[in-house]
């Protein structure tokens, strides 16, 4: 028999997405290498799969397109929460456990809001040697590592080549980061590219990178909540939350969580790679 499989995708960032809880997937980095792969598997920026949990509704793994497995994804969680809803695996508001800890979710319909952790390691504006210069950026740990780099013009960025070189820079070591090229438009609105940690090129959007960008934004007194996100896609993501002085509160990310077709793995493509 073929492994079922859900496509995927949270604001162009997409993923599939399968219920494993008979734990039939088990060698996760070599499966996901080829099931993301273009035009020789399903193609995807990753893989997400649907565990026993004793602590939550279930447990999320996601593991980047590279195999690399991932504390968490903000667009990645939204599209794992619909899913677990259209499965019947949970109601509408379930919650999910992940390595950077519990997460809670709201099914809407065909859009999630997901209640993030609180940003931790938040640092603003200091300098980062790339070799032949110096830039001013900001960091903050919203699930995942992301550094952010305001600007006045991102669409000129060349974000993959220098998303590159920040995310290998020894600053962030070994781990690496992700990295966010940020234009304020107005107090309640941020348009945003990132280069993605995993997948190792920019991709159409990213959740916690979203989350990162306004939140940090916001530190620096630039946008206010809540920010409106255009992501390299055309969606927009929104960033709900409160700020306290230097504190940040109740972050919520709400979006679309769109699933674009269904299928099954058949056996002459996994015999070569097991299940």
């Amino acid at each position: 028999m073929g492994i079922k499989f859900s496509k995927m995708n949270g604001a162009g960032n997409d993923f599939v997405v399968l219920d494993n809880r008979d734990g039939r997937v088990k060698e996760y980095p070599e499966f996901v290498r080829r099931v993301c792969r273009r035009r020789l598997g399903v193609g995807a920026d990753g893989a997400m799969f649907v565990e026993n949990s004793s602590r939550a509704d279930f447990r999320m793994r996601y593991f980047n397109s590279d195999g690399s497995e991932a504390e968490m994804c903000g667009n990645g969680g939204r599209c794992i929460a619909r899913f677990a809803y259209l499965k019947g695996i949970t109601g509408p508001s379930l919650s999910f456990e992940t390595i950077a800890g519990t997460y809670r979710a709201e099914v809407r319909g065909e859009r999630v809001l997901l209640e993030m952790l609180p940003p931790k390691d938040l640092r603003l504006q200091f300098e980062l040697d790339i070799g032949d210069r110096e830039i001013v950026v900001n960091f903050a740990d919203t699930g995942v590592p992301h550094v952010v780099a305001f600007g006045e013009d991102v669409d000129r960025v060349p974000v993959r080549e220098l998303g590159r070189r920040i995310r290998e820079h020894e600053r962030f070591a070994p781990a690496g980061t992700n990295v966010n090229f940020a234009q304020v438009m107005d107090r309640h609105t941020i348009k945003l590219r990132t280069y993605e940690r995993g997948v190792e090129d920019e991709t159409l959007a990213c959740g916690t990178g979203t989350v990162a960008a306004a939140v940090l934004g916001a530190l620096l007194g630039r946008v206010e909540p809540p920010v409106s996100v255009l992501t390299k896609s055309g969606v927009v993501l929104t960033v709900h939350f409160r700020k306290e002085g230097k504190a940040i509160k109740e972050v919520l990310l709400e979006g679309d969580a769109v699933l674009v077709f269904e299928g099954e793995l058949s056996d002459e493509w996994l015999k070569d790679v097991g299940p």
